[in-house]
Protein backbone atom coordinates (compact mmCIF):
# COMPACT_ATOMS: atom_id res chain seq x y z
CA UNK A 1 0.00 0.00 0.00
CA UNK A 2 1.46 3.12 -1.10
CA UNK A 3 1.71 5.93 1.33
CA UNK A 4 -1.31 7.83 0.05
CA UNK A 5 -3.82 5.09 0.79
CA UNK A 6 -2.27 5.07 4.49
CA UNK A 7 -3.12 8.46 4.67
CA UNK A 8 -6.65 8.13 3.35
CA UNK A 9 -6.63 5.30 5.57
CA UNK A 10 -5.44 6.74 8.62
CA UNK A 11 -6.28 10.43 8.09
CA UNK A 12 -2.64 11.46 9.09
CA UNK A 13 -0.97 13.95 6.09
CA UNK A 14 1.76 12.18 3.89
CA UNK A 15 3.99 14.78 5.39
CA UNK A 16 3.39 13.81 8.82
CA UNK A 17 3.59 9.44 8.11
CA UNK A 18 6.89 10.73 6.17
CA UNK A 19 7.94 12.21 9.40
CA UNK A 20 7.33 9.19 11.87
CA UNK A 21 9.34 7.32 9.27
CA UNK A 22 12.37 9.93 9.42
CA UNK A 23 12.00 9.51 13.44
CA UNK A 24 11.56 5.55 13.38
CA UNK A 25 7.79 5.27 15.09
CA UNK A 26 6.84 3.24 11.68
CA UNK A 27 9.56 1.38 9.01
CA UNK A 28 7.45 0.59 5.97
CA UNK A 29 9.43 -1.86 3.16
CA UNK A 30 10.54 -0.13 0.62
CA UNK A 31 10.11 -1.06 -2.88
CA UNK A 32 13.17 -1.54 -5.61
CA UNK A 33 11.71 1.62 -7.22
CA UNK A 34 12.33 3.38 -3.44
CA UNK A 35 8.66 3.94 -2.87
CA UNK A 36 7.20 3.08 0.34
CA UNK A 37 5.03 0.18 0.74
CA UNK A 38 3.25 -0.01 3.69
CA UNK A 39 1.80 -3.55 5.43
CA UNK A 40 -1.39 -3.66 7.57
CA UNK A 41 0.84 -3.37 11.12
CA UNK A 42 2.59 -0.24 9.48
CA UNK A 43 -1.17 1.17 9.06
CA UNK A 44 -2.33 -0.14 12.57
CA UNK A 45 0.70 1.44 14.22
CA UNK A 46 -0.45 4.82 12.27
CA UNK A 47 -3.73 5.01 13.52
CA UNK A 48 -2.62 4.15 16.82
CA UNK A 49 -0.03 6.91 16.92
CA UNK A 50 -2.81 9.74 15.19
CA UNK A 51 -4.81 8.92 17.90
CA UNK A 52 -2.50 9.28 20.73
CA UNK A 53 -0.89 13.01 19.06
CA UNK A 54 -4.73 13.81 19.14
CA UNK A 55 -5.08 12.85 22.90
CA UNK A 56 -2.12 15.37 23.43
CA UNK A 57 0.52 13.00 24.05
CA UNK A 58 3.86 14.02 23.22
CA UNK A 59 6.54 12.02 20.26
CA UNK A 60 8.16 10.37 23.58
CA UNK A 61 5.13 9.58 25.04
CA UNK A 62 4.03 8.17 22.10
CA UNK A 63 7.59 6.51 21.70
CA UNK A 64 6.97 4.77 24.94
CA UNK A 65 2.83 3.52 24.18
CA UNK A 66 3.96 2.58 21.08
CA UNK A 67 6.97 0.16 22.79
CA UNK A 68 4.25 -0.97 25.51
CA UNK A 69 1.87 -1.32 23.10
CA UNK A 70 3.98 -3.84 20.81
CA UNK A 71 5.29 -5.49 24.25
CA UNK A 72 2.58 -8.43 25.17
CA UNK A 73 4.54 -9.18 28.53
CA UNK A 74 4.03 -5.29 28.89
CA UNK A 75 2.72 -4.20 32.61
CA UNK A 76 -0.17 -1.87 32.58
CA UNK A 77 0.83 0.13 35.50
CA UNK A 78 3.46 1.35 32.54
CA UNK A 79 1.05 2.66 30.08
CA UNK A 80 -1.58 3.50 33.26
CA UNK A 81 2.12 6.00 34.61
CA UNK A 82 2.50 7.51 31.23
CA UNK A 83 -1.30 8.06 30.87
CA UNK A 84 -1.57 9.68 34.27
CA UNK A 85 1.65 12.16 34.14
CA UNK A 86 -0.11 13.52 30.65
CA UNK A 87 -3.30 13.77 32.71
CA UNK A 88 -1.08 15.82 35.03
CA UNK A 89 -0.08 17.98 32.49
CA UNK A 90 -3.43 18.80 31.07
CA UNK A 91 -5.00 19.37 34.60
CA UNK A 92 -1.99 22.23 34.95
CA UNK A 93 -2.62 23.62 31.92
CA UNK A 94 -6.26 23.94 32.50
CA UNK A 95 -6.10 25.62 35.70
CA UNK A 96 -3.42 27.58 34.22
CA UNK A 97 -5.87 28.74 31.27
CA UNK A 98 -8.77 29.04 34.16
CA UNK A 99 -6.63 31.64 35.77
CA UNK A 100 -6.03 33.37 32.86
CA UNK A 101 -9.70 33.27 31.87
CA UNK A 102 -10.42 34.34 35.33
CA UNK A 103 -8.22 37.61 34.39
CA UNK A 104 -9.29 38.31 31.41
CA UNK A 105 -13.14 38.22 32.30
CA UNK A 106 -12.44 40.69 35.42
CA UNK A 107 -10.76 43.04 33.31
CA UNK A 108 -12.94 42.97 30.31
CA UNK A 109 -15.84 43.67 32.55
CA UNK A 110 -13.63 46.44 34.61
CA UNK A 111 -13.39 48.08 30.84
CA UNK A 112 -16.14 50.52 30.27
CA UNK A 113 -15.71 50.38 26.36
CA UNK A 114 -16.79 53.54 25.47
CA UNK A 115 -15.20 56.96 23.95
CA UNK A 116 -12.98 57.21 26.90
CA UNK A 117 -8.98 56.75 26.39
CA UNK A 118 -8.58 55.28 30.14
CA UNK A 119 -8.63 51.31 29.65
CA UNK A 120 -8.07 49.24 33.10
CA UNK A 121 -7.16 46.12 30.28
CA UNK A 122 -4.37 48.50 29.02
CA UNK A 123 -3.41 49.61 32.22
CA UNK A 124 -2.67 45.66 33.74
CA UNK A 125 -0.81 44.64 30.70
CA UNK A 126 1.46 47.74 31.51
CA UNK A 127 1.51 46.71 35.09
CA UNK A 128 2.84 43.21 34.42
CA UNK A 129 5.24 44.80 32.27
CA UNK A 130 6.66 47.33 34.59
CA UNK A 131 7.40 44.26 36.93
CA UNK A 132 9.13 42.55 34.15
CA UNK A 133 11.40 45.33 34.41
CA UNK A 134 12.49 45.58 38.06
Amino acid sequence: MNIGDVSQRTGLPAKTIRYYEEIGLVRPLRGENGYRQFRERDVHKLGFLGRARSLGFSIDDCRGLLALYEDEGRASADVRHIAKAHLEKIDGKLAELSAMRATLAHLVEACAGDHRPDCPILADLALEDDKAET
